[in-house]
């Protein structure tokens, strides 16, 4: 790899990292009464802060395994990399999605918002469980792109975020006609184009199957 290369990588994991962290700690450090103010009628359900809270919680845990797994060093780590990648898994697939699933039903921002998350998460629970079974025949090339798109949505969660942000700063917020709609599809239909475009680009592994 060029020493261009290896600059624009290592300022990418940095960016990448200040916004998971920064994620994680916007989840915890903050009440979100703002947020929930405006889901009064679906907390009364009982269904939909238990949601909330697995959400969160497993999506920014998973956001920083996530972020190691595309470390050199924890990739060449064969038993770090299967016990983090076996977390990251089982998070997605039965505690983060679960719970968005369930708040999708809630989402009360019109039906292609609803659209938006729905698709969002049914393909991050695709892509999550095709890389798991790739890995499992000992297809490490197919395993690494599809775990790479499982990523890329759940990326989504902090370019939301960094979305809302810019509307609010530069533009209307997010209650101008039809910016929810825009801000829903750019958190993570962009995230899956970059993707698509590394993984065009990128040489396969080179390292022995990580089956058991």
């Amino acid at each position: 790899m060029t020493i261009t290369g290896r600059i624009l990588r290592y300022f990418a994991f940095i960016w990448i990292a200040i916004l998971s962290v920064g994620t994680f700690y916007e989840s915890f450090a903050h009440n979100h009464a703002f947020f929930l103010g405006f889901k009064q009628a679906a907390i009364k359900t009982g269904w939909y802060m238990p949601a909330f809270y697995c959400h969160i919680f497993a999506s920014s845990i998973i956001l920083l395994l996530g972020f190691f797994q595309f470390s050199e060093r924890v990739y060449s780590n064969r038993p770090l990399h299967k016990a983090l990648g076996k977390i990251y898994v089982f998070g997605v697939l039965f505690i983060a999605a679960p719970g968005a699933y369930v708040m999708t039903l809630f989402v009360n921002r019109g039906t292609g918002v609803f659209i938006s998350f729905l698709a969002q998460n049914t393909l991050w629970v695709a892509s999550t469980l095709l890389a798991f079974t790739l890995i499992k025949k000992g297809n490490i090339d197919e395993h690494v792109k599809m775990m790479r798109r499982s990523y890329g949505l759940a990326f989504g969660a902090v370019t939301l975020r960094f979305y809302i942000l810019l509307f609010h700063v530069f533009g209307n917020g997010v209650n101008f006609d039809n910016n929810y709609i825009i801000i829903a599809f750019l958190s993570w239909v962009p995230n899956l184009i970059l993707v698509e475009m590394i993984n065009l680009r990128a040489k396969p592994p080179n390292r022995s199957p990580l089956t058991p």
